[in-house]
Protein backbone atom coordinates (compact mmCIF):
# COMPACT_ATOMS: atom_id res chain seq x y z
CA UNK A 1 0.00 0.00 0.00
CA UNK A 2 1.50 3.30 -1.05
CA UNK A 3 1.98 5.71 1.85
CA UNK A 4 0.96 9.25 0.89
CA UNK A 5 3.62 11.80 1.87
CA UNK A 6 2.26 15.07 0.41
CA UNK A 7 -1.04 16.72 -0.45
CA UNK A 8 0.04 16.69 -4.10
CA UNK A 9 0.56 12.92 -3.98
CA UNK A 10 -2.94 12.46 -2.57
CA UNK A 11 -4.52 14.77 -5.15
CA UNK A 12 -2.73 12.97 -8.00
CA UNK A 13 -3.55 9.49 -6.66
CA UNK A 14 -7.30 10.09 -6.50
CA UNK A 15 -7.37 11.39 -10.09
CA UNK A 16 -6.73 7.86 -11.38
CA UNK A 17 -9.18 6.35 -13.84
CA UNK A 18 -8.90 3.15 -11.78
CA UNK A 19 -10.66 3.28 -8.39
CA UNK A 20 -8.35 4.25 -5.53
CA UNK A 21 -9.20 3.24 -1.98
CA UNK A 22 -7.61 5.43 0.66
CA UNK A 23 -7.08 3.94 4.10
CA UNK A 24 -7.07 6.70 6.69
CA UNK A 25 -5.28 5.74 9.89
CA UNK A 26 -2.93 6.79 12.70
CA UNK A 27 0.06 4.96 14.17
CA UNK A 28 -1.32 5.26 17.72
CA UNK A 29 -4.77 3.87 16.83
CA UNK A 30 -5.35 0.31 18.18
CA UNK A 31 -8.20 -0.37 15.72
CA UNK A 32 -5.90 0.68 12.87
CA UNK A 33 -3.22 -1.73 14.08
CA UNK A 34 -5.78 -4.54 14.23
CA UNK A 35 -6.46 -4.31 10.48
CA UNK A 36 -2.77 -4.20 9.49
CA UNK A 37 -2.28 -8.01 9.44
CA UNK A 38 -5.02 -8.65 6.86
CA UNK A 39 -4.68 -5.55 4.65
CA UNK A 40 -1.82 -6.95 2.48
CA UNK A 41 -3.90 -9.99 1.48
CA UNK A 42 -6.88 -7.77 0.58
CA UNK A 43 -4.64 -5.45 -1.40
CA UNK A 44 -3.26 -8.44 -3.30
CA UNK A 45 -6.76 -9.84 -3.94
CA UNK A 46 -8.02 -6.54 -5.39
CA UNK A 47 -4.86 -5.19 -7.07
CA UNK A 48 -6.20 -5.68 -10.60
CA UNK A 49 -9.40 -3.80 -9.82
CA UNK A 50 -8.21 -0.91 -7.64
CA UNK A 51 -5.21 0.80 -6.14
CA UNK A 52 -4.84 1.37 -2.42
CA UNK A 53 -3.14 4.22 -0.61
CA UNK A 54 -2.56 4.99 3.08
CA UNK A 55 -3.04 8.43 4.64
CA UNK A 56 -1.79 9.09 8.17
CA UNK A 57 -4.18 11.27 10.13
CA UNK A 58 -1.37 12.93 12.07
CA UNK A 59 0.32 14.13 8.86
CA UNK A 60 -2.86 15.49 7.21
CA UNK A 61 -5.34 16.70 9.88
CA UNK A 62 -6.80 19.35 7.56
CA UNK A 63 -7.54 16.71 4.90
CA UNK A 64 -9.45 14.68 7.49
CA UNK A 65 -11.51 17.76 8.32
CA UNK A 66 -12.14 18.54 4.66
CA UNK A 67 -13.32 14.95 4.03
CA UNK A 68 -15.40 14.78 7.24
CA UNK A 69 -13.49 11.83 8.66
CA UNK A 70 -13.91 11.71 12.41
CA UNK A 71 -13.10 8.06 13.10
CA UNK A 72 -10.24 5.81 12.13
CA UNK A 73 -9.54 3.50 10.50
CA UNK A 74 -11.71 4.69 7.66
CA UNK A 75 -11.79 4.01 3.94
CA UNK A 76 -12.88 6.22 1.05
CA UNK A 77 -12.89 5.14 -2.59
CA UNK A 78 -12.15 7.74 -5.26
CA UNK A 79 -12.04 7.73 -9.03
CA UNK A 80 -11.12 10.61 -11.32
CA UNK A 81 -11.05 12.92 -8.31
CA UNK A 82 -14.58 12.09 -7.16
CA UNK A 83 -15.66 10.15 -4.13
CA UNK A 84 -17.31 6.84 -5.02
CA UNK A 85 -18.07 5.44 -1.60
CA UNK A 86 -16.94 5.51 2.02
CA UNK A 87 -16.64 3.23 4.99
CA UNK A 88 -16.17 5.81 7.73
CA UNK A 89 -17.04 5.28 11.36
CA UNK A 90 -15.49 5.43 14.80
CA UNK A 91 -15.81 1.65 15.16
CA UNK A 92 -13.13 -0.95 14.51
CA UNK A 93 -13.38 -2.85 11.27
CA UNK A 94 -13.16 -6.60 10.63
CA UNK A 95 -11.57 -8.23 7.61
CA UNK A 96 -15.04 -9.25 6.42
CA UNK A 97 -16.35 -5.67 6.66
CA UNK A 98 -13.39 -4.22 4.76
CA UNK A 99 -13.66 -6.94 2.11
CA UNK A 100 -17.39 -6.28 1.75
CA UNK A 101 -16.64 -2.57 1.19
CA UNK A 102 -14.01 -3.38 -1.45
CA UNK A 103 -16.45 -5.77 -3.14
CA UNK A 104 -19.04 -3.00 -3.29
CA UNK A 105 -16.55 -0.74 -5.09
CA UNK A 106 -15.93 -3.47 -7.68
CA UNK A 107 -19.69 -4.03 -8.09
CA UNK A 108 -20.39 -0.29 -8.50
CA UNK A 109 -17.71 -0.02 -11.16
CA UNK A 110 -19.04 -3.05 -13.07
CA UNK A 111 -16.25 -5.44 -12.12
CA UNK A 112 -13.72 -3.44 -14.10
Amino acid sequence: MKEIKTHQEFDEAILSTKPVVAKFYADWCPDCQRIDPFMPSLEEAYKEKMDMIAVNRDHFPELFGKLDIFGIPSFIAFQEGKELSRFVSKLGKSQEEVEQFLGQIVAVKGGL
